[in-house]
């Protein structure tokens, strides 16, 4: 367990660096331009993203993500007792990552975003964007497990273009996010309705799966029930 904490923590702390580091270069590069700055900063989160669930997969799972986590705890694919460690090291390294991106690009280390992200639409935006990267999550582990860091990845920079609130998707991104005023920050304020949204969006993907799997075992465990075939076709072993 403590090095799957310190994987979750790590990769999560990267992967904020990540996002809001190219935020900022974004933004002194564009020239005022916001498509290219959104543009900028999809190109390298997504690519992180690819390369910190490569790396830190084999040891951790790289969930990165307390909507993942809990919903991996909820289908039984992870111990309960294991979820809350999980999610209290993605908090922390999401926040260690905003702060080592001001480090680097010499911003104050502890801010509030004051960036207003609020509205029907950019909660529903956040649904549909949680929506999709657990259903991704789900269905390639199901059927395309190598093919889970590629799929996150870009179900993530889809996102960023097709949801109204640029797909947070994650509440410790959340989180940490609302303490950065850059490009990719949130105001506090407003955090929390992202992440009950994020929450309904994981909850709904996570049980529709879930359906969806028990539909599929079905067929499988009557083709495997002696039972079900007539008795001269037990008799011929079929």
């Amino acid at each position: 367990m403590p090095q799957r904490l310190v994987a979750e923590g790590i990769g999560t702390g990267l992967l904020l660096a990540a996002v809001v580091g190219s935020g900022i270069m974004a933004e002194r590069l564009a020239g005022g331009n916001a498509g290219v700055a959104l543009l900028a900063n999809t190109l390298a989160t997504a690519g992180s993203l690819v390369a910190l669930i490569l790396t830190f997969g084999p040891v951790s799972g790289a969930h990165l993500n307390p909507a993942v986590t809990v919903a991996l705890a909820w289908r039984g694919a992870l111990p309960w007792r294991s979820a809350p460690g999980y999610v209290a090291a993605q908090l922390a390294g999401a926040v260690l990552g905003v702060w080592l991106a001001h480090a680097m690009f010499e911003l104050p280390i502890l801010q509030a975003s004051a960036r207003v992200r609020t509205g029907a639409g950019q909660w529903a935006g956040e649904f549909t964007a949680t929506f999709a990267l657990l259903s991704v999550v789900w269905g390639c582990a199901r059927h395309h497990p190598q093919a889970t860091p590629y799929a996150v990845a870009c179900v993530i920079a889809g996102a960023y273009w097709f949801t109204s609130s640029t797909s947070f998707a994650n509440p410790a991104v959340t989180a940490a996010r609302a303490l950065s005023d850059t490009f990719a920050g949130i105001r506090p304020a407003d955090a929390p309705a992202f992440v009950a949204a994020q929450a309904l969006g994981a909850a709904a993907a996570t049980a529709l799966f879930a359906w969806f799997a028990a539909a599929e075992e079905r067929p499988a465990a009557a083709a495997a029930s002696p039972s079900l075939a007539p008795p001269e076709a037990r008799r011929a072993g079929v």
